[in-house]
C-alpha cells in the first residue's frame, strides 16, 4: 500500500521552526510516498461548536474548509500534526482541527472512527524550552487522540528553537528527522486500559 502523508501546519507563523523540522523529516520519505501540506491558519475553520445535545444542526458544514480537511484526513494513511509548543500543548489552530474530529465521529461521516483505525498519527514540534518534559501535554494530547480512534502513534519529533530557522541548528533534532518516519509505530493504547 502506498503511504499518503497529510502534514497539518498548526503554527501562527509561516515557515517557522516547526514547519522547517517537519519538512526536514518529510525530505527523507521514499519517493513513492504522497505528501499533502495544509496550513491550518490559512484555512477557514470556525471555532467548533458542540451541538450534539442542542437544537442546532451539528451536521451543517457551512462556509468553511471543513469538508476539505475531513476529506484530506480520511484520505491519508499518515497524519502529521506539525504544531509548535504553545502553552505546553498544541496550538489553537491545531486544537480547533482536532475538535472537529468529535463532530466527524457523528456527522457527516459516522464511519470516521472505522476509517481512522489503523492509520498513524505523528507529531512534530519546535519549542523554546530546553527541558523536553515541558512538551509532555502535547505528546499526551496526540497519543490519547490516536488511542481513542484505534490509530498507531509514531511519537513526536521534538526540536528546539525560537528565532526563525534556529531549529536547524539543533543537531539532535535534525538527526532524528532523518529516520523519524522510518519506524514502525505501535498501536496507541491508553495507559489505564488492559
Amino acid at each position: 500500500m502506498t503511504r499518503s502523508f497529510l502534514f497539518l501546519l498548526g503554527s501562527a507563523r509561516t515557515g517557522g521552526n516547526t514547519e522547517l523540522l517537519a519538512r526536514a523529516a518529510a525530505d527523507q520519505l521514499p519517493a513513492g510516498a504522497e505528501q499533502r501540506w495544509l496550513n491550518l491558519a490559512a484555512l477557514r475553520l470556525p471555532d467548533f461548536r458542540d451541538e450534539r445535545h442542542g437544537a442546532g444542526d451539528a451536521g451543517a458544514v457551512g462556509e468553511s474548509d471543513e469538508e476539505l480537511l475531513r476529506e484530506a484526513t480520511v484520505a491519508a494513511t499518515d497524519i502529521v500534526i506539525a504544531s509548535p509548543l504553545y502553552w505546553y500543548s498544541v496550538s489553537a489552530h491545531t486544537k480547533r482541527y482536532l475538535d472537529y474530529w468529535s463532530k466527524w465521529l457523528r456527522t457527516p461521516d459516522p464511519g470516521f472512527r472505522v476509517k481512522m483505525a489503523g492509520r498513524t498519527l505523528w507529531g512534530v514540534t519546535a519549542m523554546a524550552h530546553a527541558e523536553e518534559g515541558a512538551a509532555e501535554p502535547l505528546v499526551l494530547t496526540l497519543h490519547h487522540t490516536a488511542a481513542y480512534l484505534g490509530m498507531r502513534f509514531g511519537g513526536v519529533l521534538l526540536g528546539h528553537g525560537t528565532r526563525p530557522g534556529q531549529v536547524l541548528a539543533d543537531e539532535d533534532a535534525v538527526l532524528r528527522a532523518k529516520t523519524f518516519f522510518t519506524q514502525s509505530p505501535p498501536q496507541a493504547r491508553f495507559p489505564w486500559a488492559s
